[in-house]
């Protein structure tokens, strides 16, 4: 027994002179680590959504060349690789450039760095009343009832003036009237989409960006495409009516929700506006907080 115990204790100092050797592993160490590897997963979760997945795999082959050049020492190749190798770093920024742009539009738009950060004290979260919201839901599914195709975005706090300029100004009050006569067959403001402001209609025939989502089922047309599109470059969420199938969805954050009912969509809406306004109070207390202290300090 003692032996055994003699034992135990020997494995034990050998293991700790092993863990000696180790370098210490700090707090800071760990959060460096965490931080670090939601910013791969992240780039690598970009990479997969984007045309840069197949890029990837090319660079992995070219990786391993390089690797099998310089194991066998195939000094022309490497040199070759070597040279080419800035201009190649070059080439992907101009190539990915819409990307890349994109991402960092996701990156900027962002609650958590929105909320916190005000790079515009004159933006402002937009909310809508229930009216809205309910003029909104009757209008969504008595166009599903006749399968007449729509495609309503709400914005929030990402401005999308630049998607409104592509349209036609309306700058009206919302209403499942107004709503259904922009979308009604061979009227000329019922292709495009409509953006609406807090409770107001501010333009039609609007142009959205198109996402380039691999992933996006093949049964989505482009009215889908182009409500994913505009969430993944905006905070804004989109209402589509199917033309096809007269099915409603709801996207929001590059998600697609089927809804199939109106209660489930008006239940959306208005936890989709308790999160804007309660984010809104938040970002006021923090605000006045602010102007209290610049007070104070004068």
């Amino acid at each position: 027994m003692a032996g055994s115990l003699q034992g135990l204790g020997d494995s034990f100092q050998r293991l700790q002179s092993w863990i000696s050797f180790l370098p210490r592993i700090t707090l800071t160490n760990l959060v460096e680590i965490v931080i670090m590897t939601v910013l791969l997963y992240e780039v690598l979760l970009w990479i997969k959504n984007t045309g840069a997945w197949n890029l990837l795999q090319g660079l992995v082959v070219i990786l391993g060349a390089a690797f099998l050049a310089a194991v066998f020492q195939l000094n022309t190749i490497l040199w070759l690789l070597e040279k080419t190798a800035t201009i190649a770093v070059t080439a992907l920024i101009i190539i990915f450039q819409p990307e890349l742009r994109r991402a960092l539009e996701q990156l900027g738009s962002r609650n958590l760095l929105s909320g916190i950060f005000s790079f515009d004290e004159g933006k402002k979260q937009q909310e809508f009343s229930e009216k809205t919201a309910n003029e909104i839901v009757k209008a969504t599914f008595e166009m599903a009832k006749v399968k007449t195709g729509a495609l309503i975005v709400i914005e929030r706090y990402v401005s999308l003036k630049e998607v409104e300029r592509t349209g036609i100004e309306i700058n009206g009050i919302v209403s499942s009237q107004l709503l259904i006569n922009i979308f009604e067959h061979n009227t000329p403001l019922h292709d495009g989409a409509v953006v609406i402001r807090g409770n107001r209609v501010t333009a039609a025939t609007c142009y959205l960006p198109l996402s380039d989502n691999m992933m996006i089922s093949k049964e989505l047309g482009t009215r889908h495409r182009a409500a994913l599109g505009i969430s993944e470059v905006s905070d804004s969420i989109t209402v589509v009516v199917s033309e096809e199938t007269g099915a409603v969805s709801l996207i929001e954050d590059g998600v697609l929700r089927r809804i199939g009912e109106a209660e489930s969509l008006r239940q959306a809406l208005y936890a989709i506006n308790e999160r804007v306004t309660s984010g809104k109070n938040l970002f006021k207390l923090w605000k006045g907080r602010k102007k209290h202290e610049r007070k104070a300090d004068q």
